[in-house]
């Protein structure tokens, strides 16, 4: 009983030996073009509904984290039919390991979200940098997972953050394109790698 339990552990920790050094294709390139397409439909209703974030920062707050929620929901649920059929057997390490690169970047950014305003109010502007800065972290930390074109991704949110942060200061940091233009972007270069990631597997594939 001992040495099938040890084997369990074994093949376990195998499993995620190989979760962690296999090519994640949980994220479908659709769905992830969709986010993008959210940031563009925030920003226009940010635009519309909230004429001076300065003086409507919940409303602000409240806006962008329905966002990012919907966006996250999207992808995660996407990730879990896709690994379900991409992996096999594996999905459920695969899923685990994915997370496990991006959930700590997500995490922080919503603490920072629920702090900042309280304990330095007059520093809210500064998140619409911070939390570019800290998406392009979690899209480091995932590179490993995906195709290597991802870090392309990452250095955009990073200049996208530190130009938020440094050009517009606190008078146009709340701009509905300081991040509707970040993330549309960044999310569409995503869904492009993606896409042609599958193109060159399928006709690697074929061949």
């Amino acid at each position: 009983m001992r040495d099938l339990n040890q084997a369990l552990v074994d093949i376990s920790r195998i499993r995620e030996q190989l979760a962690r050094g296999s090519e994640f294709h949980g994220y479908g390139p659709a769905t992830v073009a969709i986010t993008g397409v959210l940031a563009l439909v925030a920003a226009n209703a940010q635009m519309w509904w909230i004429h001076d974030p300065a003086l409507h920062v919940t409303r602000y707050l409240r806006l962008w984290g329905i966002t990012a929620a919907f966006s996250f929901g999207f992808i995660v649920l996407e990730a879990i039919f896709r690994s379900r059929r991409a992996h096999g057997g594996m999905a459920l390490s695969m899923l685990q390991s994915a997370l496990e690169q991006f959930l700590p970047a997500i995490v922080a950014g919503g603490l920072l979200t629920i702090v900042l305003p309280v304990t330095a109010p007059a520093s809210v502007w500064l998140l619409p940098g911070l939390w570019q800065l800290i998406f392009s972290l979690g899209v480091f930390a995932s590179c490993r997972l995906l195709p290597r074109a991802i870090f392309i991704v990452g250095l955009w949110y990073l200049f996208c953050g530190l130009s938020c942060l440094a050009l517009l200061g606190q008078a146009k940091a709340f701009s509905p394109w300081a991040m509707g233009i970040p993330f549309a972007v960044g999310q569409f270069l995503v869904a492009g790698i993606l896409l042609a990631n599958r193109q060159e597997e399928t006709a690697s594939g074929s061949n």
